[in-house]
């Protein structure tokens, strides 16, 4: 093609993804991929015509570019919401600062959720008063001094030294809760204020999904919100959208929020300079009242419905009401604090909302609503989620903005996106499948063993870990062995540990990012992991070269909100296990199989322990979902293919 001087929002598409264009000439490692080009075409068919989109679009596609480059030719502000922090931070300094290139004029913006960044007026305030614990605060808190004067973000992410779990974080990071607001000393100079001022003046906005429906949810309930309005919206990594939304639309009280109350007002009075006997003498009713009311709920781990609240309550209503005066008690020695700082207000405010939301959960009978508990580990938490969202997001989401595009490599079951429209309540949307450029039928292979029993069988794991011995000496380890449950997934790691001679890694042993980087860098491998392994993570090369998962991912159908949307569909005469469960679990698999072949030179096998995939009438449903593997029922088939 002759070169062309002319900017890329000049140029048609074609001219710009084309073999020797405008990509071609500015990206060192660029590859012509047709399936990109047609994607962004519909991407910007989308933006101009103001219509919604899906996408499914197979790995490899270059889905990125693809909706990057129309979105910046367009000249709408857009938010691009994706499922990880760290996609956010691949977008923002990997794919932006090489389209900076072509769109020198363009300002973007990435944006987290408030608990991410530094508050310089908590990190000030604790120069006067003495609230560090333990030497690992006080060796911490110069290091965090000093960064705090040349960070221009304030964006914990910077700071590689400190560990993920620091108790100094928790002490001076931004979230709301303690926010004055315009009312600080420091609102110019707020690392906060400072994110909005750019986001207000920038094209593009990088966001997460957890960020995006914490603001969505703020506009429901008519507060401010958290972003600047918008003209176009994408999804990527958009099959997580109805898990993350549910989160946001529902209500949540727990232990862990009420010791968080009651530390939180200690500390704000001990910042703030403040004594008052009355105030501390309220806290420790709060955490009185709190452990005697949590206590009530069963002590076996887990998640249970709580349809039995108002018998609950008939026995324990002593115990609830008490809790609730606990905060009433708190909100109100708080107001009598004589010229009370804006931070006593704040946590004022809190007391009041943590007293409604308890309300809520104990006592509201909505019925779109389920209300359940669960026990993890030391904390109880319990819940009013969402049954159906799809309304929800139709209205407030899919009929405010005029573009959105939903993208995903997992968005479509059977060629259809029947489900995901269902769900989400989107309408009126145009489609498309995009299927990827990988040779899978010669690259992979999908190794279903029928003769183990069903998973639902008592010695499904002892005969499934003597399957995983044979399959991981085939594949010399290198492997993830992907659970369901964590349960079967120790069950199988121990009966598997003596019977092979590669190093076995298991999720638990140590945190996820610290778990990825020693399967990486540790010859022969094996993960053991469950759902947080299933996406997100990508392994090329040898080092990964097979993936095997022990059942179909249904969801556990007592699992309170499960089982109340299952209810949901079939009163309404509908089939919940052919209309939710089974697209639910295709799409869950198609994430776990997808950690394989994540490029051209990639290969290795596929394995599904379930035999059900074969023998049952729905497996069918998962194997026209799936990419063209080849196919095998037979272990000499794919120790034949890993000698090749």
């Amino acid at each position: 093609m002759p070169p062309t001087n002319k900017p890329p929002e000049k140029l048609p598409l074609d001219k710009v993804f084309a073999p020797g264009g405008w990509l071609a000439k500015h990206h060192p490692n660029y590859e012509f991929r047709p399936g990109q080009l047609e994607m962004a075409e519909s991407v910007e068919f989308a933006l101009e015509s103001r219509q919604h989109l899906i996408v499914e679009a197979g790995t490899g596609t270059g889905k990125t570019l693809a909706y990057l480059v129309p979105l910046l030719r367009s000249g709408l502000r857009t938010v691009i919401s994706t499922g990880t922090k760290n996609l956010q931070e691949q977008l923002f300094y990997k794919d932006v600062p090489f389209l900076k290139k072509l769109f020198p004029q363009m300002k973007v913006t990435l944006m987290k959720g408030r608990q991410n960044y530094l508050c310089r007026q908590k990190l000030y305030d604790m120069e006067k008063q003495p609230v560090l614990d333990g030497m690992d605060e006080v060796e911490q808190y110069p290091k965090l001094r000093k960064w705090e004067e040349t960070t221009e973000t304030g964006d914990r992410a910077e700071l590689r030294w400190m560990p993920d779990q620091s108790e100094l974080w928790k002490k001076v990071d931004a979230r709301s809760e303690a926010c004055t607001g315009q009312k600080c000393a420091l609102f110019d100079r707020c690392f906060i204020t400072q994110m909005h001022q750019r986001a207000a003046e920038s094209d593009l906005l990088i966001v997460n999904h957890h960020l995006f429906f914490a603001d969505l949810a703020l506009r429901q309930n008519d507060y401010s919100a958290l972003l600047p309005d918008y003209a176009a919206l994408v999804f990527d990594e958009a099959h997580e959208m109805e898990d993350v939304a549910t989160q946001y639309f529902g209500v949540e009280v727990s232990s862990y929020r009420m010791e968080e109350m009651a530390r939180d007002t200690e500390a704000t009075l001990r910042l703030k300079g403040v004594k008052s006997n009355e105030v501390l003498g309220a806290v420790g009713e709060l955490r009185r009242r709190s452990e005697t009311f949590f206590d009530l709920f069963p002590r076996t781990e887990g998640r249970s419905n709580f349809d039995n609240r108002d018998s609950f309550l008939e026995v324990n209503r002593g115990a609830y009401s008490a809790l609730a005066n606990a905060l009433m008690l708190l909100q109100t020695e708080l107001s009598r604090v004589p010229e009370r700082p804006e931070e006593i207000n704040n946590v004022m405010k809190r007391a009041k909302e943590l007293r409604a939301t308890l309300e809520i959960v104990m006592e509201s009978h909505e019925r779109n609503m389920v209300y359940w508990w669960e026990r993890r580990g030391r904390g109880v938490f319990v819940q009013a989620t969402p049954i159906d969202v799809s309304t929800l997001l139709r209205e407030k989401l899919f009929e405010q903005v005029e573009s959105v595009i939903l993208t995903s490599a997992t968005l479509a079951v059977g060629g259809s996106f029947d489900f995901l429209r269902r769900r989400l309540g989107i309408q009126n949307a145009k489609e498309r499948v995009f299927s990827s450029h990988f040779d899978y039928a010669n690259q992979s292979l999908l190794y279903t063993p029928i003769h183990l029993p069903d998973p639902r069988q008592p010695d499904f794991g002892r005969l499934a870990a003597e399957e995983v011995v044979q399959l991981l000496k085939a594949t010399r380890g290198r492997a993830f062995v992907l659970f369901t449950s964590y349960a079967q997934m120790r069950d199988v790691y121990e009966r598997v540990r003596p019977k092979v001679r590669y190093p076995l890694l298991i999720q638990g042993s140590m945190p996820r990012t610290q778990l990825l980087d020693s399967f990486r860098s540790t010859p022969h491998a094996v993960l053991f992991g469950t759902s947080s392994f299933w996406q997100g993570v990508d392994v090329q090369g040898e080092q990964l070269s097979a993936v095997l998962i022990d059942r179909l991912p249904f969801a556990v159908p007592s699992d309170p909100v499960t089982a109340a949307r299952i209810r949901q569909i079939n009163d309404e005469g509908g089939n919940a296990f052919t209309e939710y469960q089974v697209p639910q679990a295709v799409i869950t698999l198609k994430q776990g199989f997808g950690r394989l072949i994540r490029s051209e030179t990639d290969r290795g096998i596929l394995v599904m322990l379930d035999q059900r995939l074969i023998r049952m009438p729905y497996g069918k449903t998962f194997l026209d979902s799936l990419p063209p593997y080849h196919k095998t029922n037979r272990l000499e088939d794919v120790k034949a293919f890993m000698r090749e």
